[in-house]
């Protein structure tokens, strides 16, 4: 018999555990195990899938309703073009050698086809997928379909282990079910042939011990680990599959919420600068010299972090503002706080332009307060230090020495801050802005340059969180701070979604609408998605090659300067410039002295140019909703309304084009963090990726499931204040560890 931590190699062959090591990382039983089917088909009916991405490895069930060879039209050969009926639509499948699966995939036939998402002209299909023919009916003896109906190597592989009555079949008899099972796969490892492992590894497997105890098991109403295992690969009906998915689906957050329980009862050990407010001290007399009134959100704020920065742990808040809600003076007057208790402060600033501007602006902003030992400095005065990657030599050395004196009380910079020879004097206090900018380990980088036995605190501020972000605050394990408010005078940014193909008219409109306001006096931001490689698209077509599908920042510079903006002053910034030149256009767009910049992503956080009032955004399809969401937080900083105009050439009835129309549906920062969430999954909650692409969580939601995770997260607690190891409790320090691997383990330490 088996157990759960036997390797695969042992039960499946060296060959077919290699293949799940390959595709999946899965090297034991319970790492198969707890490979989920994602979707059961029942027994006689087609199963599809509604709207798959592109490049995505599906899975479907079928039947074959046309098989037609055809010759090729570019070169000699024939193809074989079929249509599968699938549910409600149908799909396309062509195959390169018609002669060697045209007697298997013949008109009525049903089967199971695997294979790459591929969409022409809006509708997707595949290309020489592998398949396996079903047959007619099963009558309940075990039956074997012939090599000839199985194609592909995920399906070759091992295969002799499965067969019965035949050296060279498959065993159909894993298909005599009324649900099957299909799982996420590969063009390597098949469903079926993951079906065919599972069922293998069952047939083998001991008695599973459980690691929930009886009571808890009671009190949620779950079933057993081991009945749970086996129901959700194998189920007779419909509800075994809720059962069972309802079990594992607590497994996941009850693993989850004991790994942050452990985490928070470790912050709570942990000692940082206690930084008690001074009423007499560089904070107050800030709040003395401010012109204007904060609001009732920026007040409410200040005081949670205040009151964190006093406490002996250390602060671990998020700060989630609409664009423009004020943000920047409020961590500017908590690390006024923090440099009144003897401590310095870091702003981690995810670009130089950003970084720049942060420097001058709290400079402005504390006046003689900021300017520590120069002439007319406030007696209480400290000093704002920058520090980024290209500043010269000279500049940079007096920086650094700033920094390591103490002389700086606020030290503002890019990565440049994390290299080895920054050191700080006394590090207290860690501002992220646009967290979503950095990586988790160049934040825990910077929080170790205090002293040591000291955490400092740590504020991270976005305008849209990314969905890790979200999933951290869902589970419990940030704290978190929001300014809905926008300052006195602000108004709501306009956007509206332009279809380019559709209606290029609008286009045209949208390049009077500039001109219109810079005729009044006002600006404005025209944003691409790349920069251009140095050949204009006429000259590429020239050539012979082809153009790129998107508009580039050079060529469109161009374009507008020579077509519809030619007698406006319209400039140009991208990465690729020298950092001089970058500072002096930013500073010439800021005074005024230029009325349209054609840019891109770099303006994306933190440039405050109040009297810009109408973006742009060409090929708006090529950006992420954060992304949308904080270049159109650049317009409508002033008095004026600003508007966002996204400019796609994709399909008004594609999903694309629905994800357009919802970001300038709304310009509130967590319900769009939310869409992004829904879109991409919760990403590798516990990992680095960020994207979604890959995650720790299989069926656990965290949009869906908030009252399993808030049942979960009790549960840690309760277990976790008795037994803060998990000594007394090896099977949920097992369960803990099947599902999470080391690697996120010890991110989670560091996020």
């Amino acid at each position: 018999m088996a157990t759960l931590n036997d390797r695969l190699d042992h039960l499946l062959g060296t060959k077919n555990a290699d293949a799940l090591v390959d595709a999946f990382d899965i090297h034991t039983v319970e790492d198969l195990l707890r490979h989920y089917p994602h979707r059961y088909a029942s027994q006689g009916r087609e199963l599809t899938e509604k709207d798959p991405e592109e490049g995505s490895h599906v899975t479907i069930v079928a039947k074959v309703v046309k098989a037609d060879v055809v010759n090729m039209k570019s070169r000699r050969g024939q193809l074989l073009r079929v249509v599968l009926a699938a549910e409600s639509q149908s799909v396309d499948v062509t195959f390169f050698n018609p002669h060697k699966v045209k007697h298997a995939v013949r008109v009525g036939a049903k089967g199971m086809f695997s294979g790459t998402v591929k969409t022409f002209r809006g509708k997707w299909g595949l290309t020489h997928p592998s398949y396996l023919i079903l047959p007619d009916a099963v009558d309940g003896e075990d039956q074997v379909v012939s090599m000839a109906h199985v194609r592909g190597a995920g399906a070759l592989a091992g295969m002799a282990r499965a067969t019965k009555d035949s050296g060279n079949g498959v065993d159909m008899s894993i298909f005599d079910r009324e649900l099957i099972p299909l799982y996420p796969a590969t063009r390597e490892v098949e469903s079926w042939t993951l079906l065919r492992c599972v069922r293998q590894v069952l047939d083998q497997l001991d008695v599973v011990d459980d690691p929930l105890p009886p009571d808890v098991r009671d009190e949620h109403g779950l079933i057993g680990l081991d009945e749970a295992l086996r129901l959700v690969h194998l189920p007779e009906h419909r509800d075994d599959i809720g059962r069972a998915q309802e079990r594992l689906r607590f497994d996941e957050a009850a693993a989850l919420q004991l790994v942050l329980a452990q985490r928070r009862r470790d912050a709570a050990l942990r000692v940082a600068p206690q930084c008690p407010p001074k009423p007499d001290g560089l904070a107050a007399a800030f709040d003395r010299q401010l012109p204007f009134e904060l609001t009732e959100g920026q007040q409410e704020v200040a005081r949670e972090i205040a009151a964190d920065l006093t406490d002996p742990h250390p602060m671990n808040r998020l700060l989630q503002g609409e664009v423009g809600s004020g943000k920047t003076i409020v961590a500017l007057r908590a690390m006024l706080q923090a440099v009144d208790a003897g401590y310095q402060c870091a702003l981690l600033a995810p670009t130089e332009v950003l970084a720049a501007q942060h420097a001058r602006s709290l400079r402005e902003m504390l006046g003689p307060l900021g300017a520590a030992g120069e002439l007319g400095a406030a007696e209480v005065a400290t000093r704002v230090t920058l520090l980024t990657g290209s500043m010269p030599t000279a500049q940079r050395r007096t920086a650094l020495n700033e920094i390591v004196t103490g002389d700086a009380g606020i030290v503002i910079g890019t990565h440049a801050l994390i290299q080895d020879n920054v050191h700080f004097f006394d590090l207290g206090f860690v501002v992220v802005d646009e967290q979503h900018r950095f990586g988790v380990e160049q934040r825990d980088e910077l929080r170790r340059r205090a002293r040591e036995g000291l955490s400092p605190h740590l504020l991270v501020m976005t305008a849209t969180p990314i969905p890790r972000t979200i999933a951290m605050t869902v589970l419990g394990d940030l704290e978190t701070s929001t300014l809905r408010q926008l300052p006195h005078g602000r108004s709501p940014i306009v956007s509206n979604v332009v279809p380019a193909r559709q209606k290029p008219q609008w286009v045209a409109r949208a390049w009077e609408r500039i001109r219109e306001d810079v005729a009044s006096g006002r600006q404005a931001y025209v944003v691409c998605s790349r920069i251009g490689d140095g050949q204009s698209e006429e000259d590429l077509v020239k050539s012979g090659k082809e153009p790129p599908e998107t508009t580039s920042a050079v060529d469109l510079f161009d374009q507008l300067r020579a077509g519809p903006m030619r007698d406006l002053r319209v400039g140009l910034l991208h990465g690729r410039l020298p950092s001089d030149e970058k500072d002096a256009v930013m500073r010439d767009f800021t005074a005024g002295g230029i009325d349209v910049l054609v840019c891109t992503t770099v303006v994306e956080v933190g440039v405050n140019v109040p009297n810009a009032t109408v973006m742009v955004i060409v090929d708006a399809d090529r950006f992420g909703v954060s992304q949308l969401h904080q270049l159109r937080g650049r317009v409508g900083r002033g008095s004026h309304q600003g508007l966002c105009i996204l400019v796609t050439d994709a399909m008004p009835e594609s999903p694309t084009y629905q994800r357009l129309t919802a970001v300038a549906g709304t310009n509130d920062g967590f319900e769009l963090a939310q869409l992004d969430l829904r879109q991409r999954r919760e990403g590798d909650v516990l990992g680095k990726a960020q994207s979604g692409k890959a995650t720790t969580l299989r069926l656990l939601s965290l949009l869906e499931h908030e009252d399993v995770i808030e049942a979960a997260r009790e549960f840690a607690r309760r277990i976790v204040d008795v037994d803060p190891d998990l000594t007394g409790h090896p099977g949920l320090a097992a369960m803990t560890g099947a599902a999470l691997d080391p690697r996120s383990l010890e991110y989670l330490e560091k996020s």
